[in-house]
């Protein structure tokens, strides 16, 4: 086993895959939909880039599960499962298990924990590398507050997911009751949008599926084929061939020994088993010929599965019910992990066909792992099936809608015998050649430095001397109607601030520039805080002589392009330059009409659409600010608190408008004054934002009393939450 290395020369790499059961062995691969490839790829991909002489550390950064009806394993903070290679279960949300759908309202708080993480590394990391939606707007973020190189691995789409199942004639509001697939799709929209490299698996990732987004950028993306560790599978020995999983199959076989047409997949509608059982049962001469084998994951009662799983299983007891395919078809209620190899040997044994009929397929592990044991297959035409059988040619390729061509596929690879010899050899002897985790990884890397040779920053703290290194908690407020606005509630927070000054630090995180924010200061008799954070989050000062921090400033840079951005917006309706003083270096301002300018949603489309990397905030209805992609006052705020080894959950954020929002929500404290603009309304719920009744600083010393801020800090408990994410 590699040890890891003594010194900070190597690489050091963070992966992000959040939804799921991850962990270094006996992976419960199938056991629900969270569950399924994407999980043993995040896992030998880590240890193959782990193995490798130049990287010093990969950590695989997960979310942490405490929950009786999952394994003890999910809890542990830490596991090692290599030299140099560990999986960090970050606290997220609920402590019990949630569906990947579930969990975007809680993804800020992902990455406060993740940043307070790499604080106690003592490191910067190298890159950051999301996988899927979810850890592709988690790592978005921690990419764009920490400066660090990005890369985004979608797994699968939401965009492409959506149309299969309109097509399928589910509606667009049942799509989205049931997948959050808006909020799905623009994380993935953050995830392009920051990126430095898309790493796909498939060139028909990159051509078709990718394609539908709005920040597609095919010069940044990058096909690189996964490594797969084959050596578990292997053809059937040429003698008499019976593992235990072959008895259990006989159980539902009148004649065992016909050919086995397997499909082994999570009991997904996404996997279209339904539409392989309908290509079985209407070819009479297939039914004649083999026997159908479903391995849909395990199970103990059927009741107690997730909805979605239930209804796909019920769908295909119905199917065999209705077509009578008893004793013609398997399904076995459990396998083991080590029950899969020999699945394949078996099907191989028997000259029969392995099938994967996915809607669309990402990539087709099972498809290599059924070539490395001499199997030939029939695939869907959709996703990376069309690079694997263009290298392996060991099968054919179908339409998965299409039952009849499915079947008709499966007849003909079965039928001709002399066919189905030379796509075994091809399996085998092509499966090796071209899918390595050793090349994988050499052009992983290859990208990877081709990206952070110029990204890595040094972040160091200020001056030892200063207050803010010595406070424990810390108050930050937006000014305008927050902050101030009522001169007598003012007047009883200031005094109970100054109270306890040892203890508190306080910061100011404002729309306005820096001039203006102090005219604000001075005029309503505010000392100068510890922070301000100006301009939207793209200006960072601390204390009385107004030191700002050269870092943020520095890596604000990244893709901000204003000109191009003021000639675009020129070409819209209803947008006013605001006057030249609240113009900024990385804050472009105008004033909205509502009634002519587009909102702000179809802005920011535009935007994307032609190329540009931008925040866009508006707030009070008729503010529009456009600032860097890594701009904002969460952003600058979370900078701080990495920066400073300050835990979020010591940190009060207060505000009353959009411009606001990023910064409020996440495992920071969150108050919203009770004058607040109608855009935070759909904040509400949220377990760490107080919607207070009393407004300006009225309500702000109401969030302090409600957290018990200033004395034993109460936390809530985050427990499920309903609302529409966003």
């Amino acid at each position: 086993m590699k040890q890891p290395h003594s010194d900070d020369n190597g690489l050091y790499i963070v992966m992000l895959s959040i939804h799921g059961l991850i962990r270094g062995h006996d992976l419960e691969l199938g056991r629900d939909a969270d569950t399924g490839g994407q999980v043993l790829y995040v896992i030998e991909l880590a240890r193959a880039l782990a193995a490798h002489p130049r990287v010093t550390r990969v950590d695989l950064l997960t979310r942490r599960v405490e929950d009786p009806k999952v394994s003890d394993d999910y809890a542990r903070p830490e596991e090692e499962i290599a030299g140099g290679v560990r999986i960090v279960r970050i606290p997220c949300g609920p402590r019990r298990y949630l569906r990947k759908e579930s969990l975007w309202p809680y993804l800020d708080g992902f990455v406060d924990q993740a940043l307070q993480h790499l604080g106690r590394v003592g490191r910067m990391p190298d890159v950051i590398h999301g996988h899927y939606a979810d850890a592709g707007y988690v790592g978005a973020q921690i990419a764009s507050i920490l400066g660090l190189p990005f890369l985004f691995t979608g797994h699968s789409l939401g965009r492409v997911k959506r149309e299969r199942l309109l097509h399928q004639g589910m509606s667009r509001a049942t799509i989205e009751k049931r997948y959050r697939i808006g909020t799905r799709i623009e994380a993935e929209e953050i995830a392009l949008e920051t990126a430095d490299r898309v790493i796909t698996s498939t060139h028909q990732e990159v051509d078709e599926q990718y394609a539908m987004y709005h920040r597609y950028q095919p010069k940044r993306m990058v096909v690189v084929p996964p490594g797969v560790d084959l050596s578990r599978f292997s053809p059937p020995p040429a003698e008499s061939f019976n593992p235990p999983i072959g008895e259990e199959l006989k159980r539902f076989l009148r004649e065992p020994d016909k050919p086995m047409i397997l499909t082994i997949a999570r009991p997904d509608e996404r996997k279209n088993l339904h539409t392989l059982v309908e290509a079985y049962a209407r070819h009479e001469r297939l039914r004649e010929m083999a026997n159908l084998v479903i391995v849909a994951g395990s199970r103990d009662d059927i009741r107690q599965m997730d909805r979605g799983a239930r209804q796909v299983l019920q769908g295909l007891l119905l199917a065999f019910d209705r077509h009578d395919l008893y004793g013609s078809v398997a399904y076995p209620r459990q396998h083991q992990p080590e029950d899969v190899p020999d699945l394949y040997r078996l099907a191989a044994a028997s000259r029969g066909v392995f099938v994967n009929p996915a809607l669309t397929e990402p990539f087709g592990l099972t498809l290599l792992e059924a070539a490395a044991s001499g199997v030939p297959v029939v695939a869907t035409e959709d996703g990376g099936p069309r690079d694997i059988l263009g290298l392996c040619h060991h099968g054919r390729l179908v339409n998965p809608l299409d039952a009849a061509a499915i079947g008709e596929a499966i007849f003909e690879v079965l039928h001709d015998r002399q066919k189905w010899a030379e796509f075994s050899r091809n399996a085998v002897g092509n499966v090796h050649e071209h899918f390595t985790w050793s090349g994988h990884v050499k052009k992983y890397l290859r990208e990877l430095e081709a990206v952070a040779e110029h990204k890595r920053h040094h972040h160091t703290a200020y001056g030892r001397d200063y207050h803010l290194i010595d406070v424990d908690r810390l108050l930050i407020t937006d000014i305008d109607n927050t902050l101030i606005g009522d001169g007598e509630s003012l007047g009883r927070l200031k005094a109970l601030l100054a109270g306890a000054e040892s203890l508190i630090g306080f910061g100011i995180a404002t729309g306005r520039h820096l001039a203006l924010t102090v005219e604000a200061l001075n005029e309503w008799d505010i000392p100068i805080p510890d922070i301000l954070i100006t301009s939207v989050g793209t200006e960072i000062y601390y204390g009385p002589k107004l030191t700002e921090d050269k870092t943020w400033r520095q890596h604000l840079n990244w893709h901000w392009r204003p000109d191009a951005i003021r000639d675009l917006l020129n070409e819209l309706p209803g947008l006013t330059l605001q006057s030249d003083e609240n113009q900024r270096r990385y804050k472009i301002s105008y004033f909205m009409d509502k009634e002519d300018a587009p909102n702000r949603r179809k802005i920011i489309r535009f935007l994307r659409e032609k190329g540009m990397r931008v925040n866009v905030v508006q707030s009070h209805g008729s503010l529009l600010d456009i600032t860097p992609i890594r701009a904002s006052k969460g952003n600058a705020l979370r900078y701080l608190s990495w920066k400073w080894r300050l835990p979020a959950e010591r940190v009060l954020v207060a505000g009353d408008s959009g411009n606001d929002e990023d910064m409020l929500k996440g495992n920071m404290l969150g108050v919203v004054v009770g004058n607040y603009s109608p855009e935070l309304r759909r904040l509400r719920g949220r377990p760490r934002i107080y919607f207070a009744e009393r407004e300006f600083a009225a309500g702000i010393m109401e969030g302090i009393e409600h957290y018990n801020f200033l004395h034993d800090i109460r936390i809530p408990e985050e427990e499920s939450y309903d609302s529409q994410p966003v």
